[in-house]
Formats: structure tokens, sequence, C-alpha cells
């Protein structure tokens, strides 16, 4: 069992910060835990930097094969570290063992999936144009393109997921495939989790032999070390999962920088459900029962929790409504990751409550910092024009609104800021309402759901998690998924090199054996 040392890791040196000390609470019982974290100085940030600067070029030309192995390490070490990991994670969070044990396997999973990925290198984006010596009017010289690692990564870690989106995620999953050095801000409501999955980083480093400025982990307190390591020059690239007002600090930082970087940051949705008119007609009840399911998973606090539910008045909406709201009455507390958190949702649902008309709340908590379910409705015309209606409440709380006709629907389609997600609750008999739908949520989403509830994000190819502003600061791209790797790529085009200076993946006897665009042509790989 790894022992918990409260320093933070430097590629392959432990430190002890000099600023203000973080500890850990039991959001369920209250209680501070050991050990204490004392947070890092602007030197400690340089060091940081320094050392992932000059790790990058060697290992951004790492073999896939080394890459691969390398991420696949990192999964076995955090499976190493067995029930220690699982027991710290369930203390600082609050959340439930099988939770867990279940964002472990993902977060070894995305590590592997990324593995694959690497292995494959369909992300180079081969492009080969051979030279064209004799074309007329003018010949043409050889070009070729692959897509390069951008450069040190800084990655935060976010609260509602203290593994697969913290020190081991996605983002930082993503940016090791690409061949990005590393650093992570470590998210202060789980230090002891993050400095565990830090230490099994730091073994996969050592196993495979990589420099040591790959990866670091760094405790802060406050915004400091954070801005700090945006600002930073060695830093290339930003992922970011957490609020809309840490996302845009982060975002004037690294605009502001004599060389502005890119900042990935996921900040804010309330993923709006669609229930169209014949499937409320047809499953009022039902409709209901789920929509509260999938409110209430992990206490509300998912990125995709359906914070808003879009309804037309008519058949069904009665039965809707008051089976939620049994749903929700029934609803027992949970507790929330953090006192600020608890103490944010407080103030959300006061807003709420201030605006709307409450249906129904759930059980309260006894003691502990915990998520009591809430439930309102408001006419659409009252949310179209109210600010305070349509902002993020991260919890267990969501707003029904009515809607007069279709038309009406669809105007709040339209005004809705950008969301990770939209979804669509319809039957055979709603295809003409889904379809006026579809082009605003296109524009204002970036995953379209059909009968199924926004909350689970699958790790795949083909997710999208992501989405206009403020759901992200960039549009373009995703967090979760294979995908993911181009926030941190860049392509470079080689014009005229000789052979023995282009990189392997370039090379006429395609060394790699990966696939390539050979004068616009898929080349047939025969080995």
């Amino acid at each position: 069992m790894s022992s918990l040392k409260g320093q933070s890791l430097i590629g392959q040196h432990w430190i002890d910060g000099t600023r203000k000390e973080i500890r850990a609470i039991n959001p369920a019982t209250g209680e501070t835990l050991n050990p204490p974290y004392k947070g890092c100085c602007e030197a400690d940030v340089e060091k940081a930097s320094e050392l992932a600067s000059s790790a990058f070029d060697s290992y951004r030309e790492t073999s896939l094969e080394e890459r691969a192995t390398f991420l696949e390490t990192i999964a076995s070490e955090i499976e190493s570290l067995g029930e220690a990991l699982i027991e710290r994670a369930m203390a600082e969070s609050g959340l439930p063992q099988t939770r867990l044990e279940g964002e472990r396997g993902r977060t070894c999973g995305q590590l592997r999936l990324f593995a694959d990925v690497v292995r494959s290198g369909e992300w180079l984006d081969v492009r080969i144009d051979p030279s064209l010596p004799d074309r007329q009017p003018l010949p043409r010289a050889d070009l070729r393109q692959r897509h390069i690692a951008v450069g040190p990564v800084a990655v935060f870690g976010a609260s509602n997921f203290p593994l697969a989106f913290s020190v081991a995620g996605g983002d930082t999953a993503s940016a090791l495939a690409a061949g990005c050095p590393v650093i992570v801000k470590a998210h202060s409501a789980h230090p002891g989790t993050s400095e565990l999955v830090g230490q099994a980083v730091q073994k996969a480093v050592s196993r495979c032999r990589l420099p040591e400025g790959v990866f670091s982990l760094l405790f802060g307190s406050g915004r400091e070390v954070g801005q700090a390591l945006v600002a930073h020059p060695n830093i290339q690239a930003v992922g970011f999962t957490g609020s809309r007002s840490g996302g845009m600090a982060l975002l004037a930082t690294a605009q502001s920088r004599p060389q502005p970087i890119p900042v990935y940051a996921e900040m804010s949705s309330i993923n709006p459900v669609f229930v169209l008119p014949e499937a409320l007609s047809a499953r009022a009840k039902a409709l209901g029962e789920g929509f509260i399911g999938s409110l209430n998973m992990g206490a509300g606090q998912f990125c995709t929790n359906p914070g808003l539910v879009v309804v037309v008045k008519g058949d069904g909406l009665d039965t809707f409504i008051e089976a939620a709201g049994i749903a929700v009455n029934e609803s027992a507390s949970q507790t929330m990751l953090t006192p600020g958190i608890h103490q944010a949702y407080e103030q959300g649902v006061s807003q709420l409550s201030d605006n709307a008309q409450e249906i129904a709340r759930g059980v309260p908590g006894r003691d502990g910092y915990q998520c009591q379910t809430a439930l309102y409705t408001t006419p659409a015309a009252d949310f179209l024009s109210s600010k305070a209606l349509q902002e993020e409440v991260f919890g267990a709380a969501s707003l029904i609104i009515e809607c007069r006709d279709e038309s009406e629907m669809l105007s709040v389609a339209k005004q809705l800021e950008g969301q990770l997600t939209g979804t669509l609750q319809m039957d055979e008999g709603d295809m003409g309402a889904a379809r006026s739908l579809l082009p605003t949520l296109e524009r204002k989403v970036g995953r379209i759901l059909v009968n199924g509830w926004p909350t689970g994000v699958e790790v795949c190819h083909a997710m999208v998690h992501g989405g206009p502003f403020p759901a992200t600061s960039d549009t373009r791209t995703t967090s979760v998924g294979s995908a993911a790797i181009h926030r941190f790529l860049r392509p470079v085009c080689y014009q005229d090199l000789p052979m023995a200076l282009l990189p392997e993946a370039l090379k006429d006897s395609n060394p790699l054996k990966i696939n390539r665009l050979v004068d616009g042509q898929r080349e047939q790989i025969n080995f």
C-alpha cells in the first residue's frame, strides 16, 4: 500500500511546498483529513515547467510502441494501488465505492484506449504529395505533412471526477498520447487521491525510462499556482474542467501572454431535454420517472445532468409532472463533493425558488453537506425573459419549461447558450417536430441524444464531450474519446527534405506501417 507524503511531485522528486496548506475534508462527516499539503510557489512552477520543456523533444519522438506501453503502464500502476486508492477517494469525495471502482475502470480504460490510438498512427494524419518536376506550367515540390505535439500541457483536475477527469484522466491521457509532457494542478478537494495517482504515473515514467519532466503534480490553494502555470512561456496548451469563472480566468491569462495559447475548458451546461408531444402523450409517467433517475445520479454533480426539461402543454403534461414530483419527493439526500459545491447548490436552488414555481423537494439531509433534490416549473415566456432561470445549478435541481406550442419550444432552444448535450424524447409521430429542432440543436450542443438521458459519457472513438461556449471554450474539440488527442497536436509540412532527414512516418518505405494519404489516395499497406 502506498503511503501519503503530503508533497508535490516535480519529475521524480517530492518537494515540500512553502505556501498556504490544503487539507481535504470528508464531505460526509465534515472531518478534516491528513496529511496537509502545502502549496507550491512560482519557483516550483518554474522548475516543473523547465523539466517539462527539457523532456519535450525527447518524449515527443518516442516510438509509437514506447508511448503506448507507457500509457498502459500508468493504467497498471493505478490498478496496483488497490483498495487504498478507492478508500481515500471515498473519504475525500463522499462518493460510494461502486461509483469510484467504476471510475477507476474508466480511467484505466481510457489510458488503454489512447495506447491503441497511439499504436495505430492514424492521429499523425500523414499526407504525402510527391514532387512533380515536369508538371506544367509549374513543377510541384515534394510536400509531406504529419502532426506533432504542441508542447508541455497544464492540466487542472476536476472536482466531480477525482479519477477520470483528474491527475491521470482524459486530459492527461490524451496529452501524453500526443507526445506532450504534462503538469497537473491537483484539485484541492482530493489531494490524497491525486497524490496516489501521481505516484502511479511517476512510477510508470521511471519504469519506461522516460525523461522525468514528462510528468509533474503540483498542489496549491486558490488560483496562484494555476495562473502561474498558464502564464509560463513553456506551457503550450491547457486542459480544464470546472466552473465558468475558473475557466474564464485561465482563458484570460492564456490570451494575455506574449504568445497566446489554447485553453480547452469545459465549464457550464444545463443539458436541455425536449419532450415532444407524442412521446409525452404515450409515456408521460415513465418519462417523468426516468428524468428524475437521471437527475439524481451522483447527486446531480455530472456535467451532463438534465437541468432543463422543455415540454409543450397538452396530453400527458400533468401526468409527467406528477410522476416526476413523486420521484423527487422520494429522493434520498446525497452527500455533495465539497462544502463549497454544497453552498453553491443551496444558493442556486434559492434563486430558482425566487423565480419559478416549486413542484417538489427530496428528503432533507440530516448532516454533512447533502443535496436535497429540487424540481421547479415555469412558463416559457418567463424563462425567455429571465437570465437567472437560464443559469446552471450544479446538483440535483432541474426546471421544467412549459411551452404554449412547438414554435415557443423552438424559441427556447434558440435562446439557450451552448451546451454539452441536447436530448429529444420522441415517438414516430414527433418526427416533424424533431426535424425542426435538429438544426438549432446542431448549432447549440456537442451531442444529440434520442430517447435516452444525457448522464453517462461513453469513452470511445465517436464520442463528443464538448460544445459551443460556455459548455466549452473551444467548440471544435472534445475532452472525451479518442479525438481528444487532436487538441494537443499541430501540423508540420516538410518540403523537399532529404529522405535521411524525414521523420519515420514520412519516409517512402513507411517503416511505421501506418495508413497514409499519398497523392490524394489512401496508400495500400502490404507488409
